[in-house]
């Protein structure tokens, strides 16, 4: 265990904004994330296996990859490193600064831990071909004038194909509706702001909308008040601490902006069903 999460940071494999391998088996991902195993990214990761199977944790939940399987791992997520055995397929990381919003609509919008998705046989011949060419212009085109601009638009091209991957099937999305578009910013703020920030209200007055307005919205976008998504990414964040790291129940309630760490200590009762504590002696048995 360790005093906090580790973070892989992108720009210290690569300055390109991406990097793409290929596993095969005996793939080891140390060599893309050494010296740890639980971690979260400052950036995407996506998987697409071709042959085999593999398996993560994230955030708590044990995800299985199997052949004609395309996944994907958000940044502030925690997870561990995937286990490939014989599996065969891709390793495709992007910084966010590369995601489109819209794009990053599809893969944060949704209300529960995302699934893998199954391939047809010729989804599979397409995404293949896009990441063969991807990765043959990453490797041999990096002193070239245009690589970034060509390594780039073919990244984005991927993303484009996932996205529509994953929002084929979704219910119906008011994506263009001034109500989505103030839930998407809410959950972009809610990012870095639920270490700090508590209140709906401070939220709605950085949106410049009313509490009221914004809580509106964003229940009709997602189904669930602002509260809700507020209570659930701070308990969220806390049972990452509490079960990556070493650090006590004091420190992970300072950590979430919490200065009574009684109040914290009740209200991840009241949420989780069980104390902090608890929690933790259940999960590392």
């Amino acid at each position: 265990m360790m005093n906090n999460i580790p973070v892989d940071l992108l720009q210290n494999k690569t300055s390109a904004g991406l990097q793409i391998k290929v596993f095969r088996p005996g793939y080891d991902q140390q060599n893309n994330t050494k010296n740890f195993d639980a971690h979260r990214d400052d950036h995407y990761i996506f998987f697409l296996l071709t042959a085999g199977s593999g398996a993560l944790k994230v955030d708590f939940q044990d995800i299985t990859l199997v052949a004609r399987q395309l996944y994907y791992v958000l940044p502030s997520q925690v997870h561990s490193l995937i286990k490939t055995g014989q599996a065969e397929g891709w390793f495709l990381a992007i910084d966010t600064s590369l995601i489109a919003p819209d794009i990053r609509d599809v893969f944060e919008c949704r209300l529960n831990l995302q699934l893998p998705r199954t391939l047809t046989d010729d989804e599979l011949v397409q995404y293949s071909n896009l990441l063969n060419l991807l990765r043959c212009e990453f490797n041999e085109r990096q002193a070239d004038t245009y690589f970034l601009p060509i390594v780039h638009a073919l990244g984005q091209a991927f993303l484009a194909m996932a996205a529509s991957t994953y929002n084929y099937s979704e219910e119906p999305k008011n994506n263009h509706t001034r109500a989505a578009e103030l839930a998407r910013q809410f959950k972009e703020l809610l990012k870095t702001g639920v270490l700090t920030i508590k209140s709906p209200s401070v939220y709605a007055s950085k949106l410049n909308v009313t509490p009221g307005y914004l809580n509106e919205a964003v229940k009709k976008v997602t189904g669930s008040t602002v509260s809700y998504w507020i209570q659930q990414e701070t308990f969220n964040e806390a049972r990452r601490l509490l079960y990556y790291s070493d650090m006590d129940v004091k420190e992970v309630a300072h950590k979430l902006g919490y200065s009574d760490y009684s109040y914290f200590i009740r209200s991840f009762r009241k949420a989780m069903g069980l104390s902090p504590l608890k929690f933790r002696s259940l999960n590392r048995t």
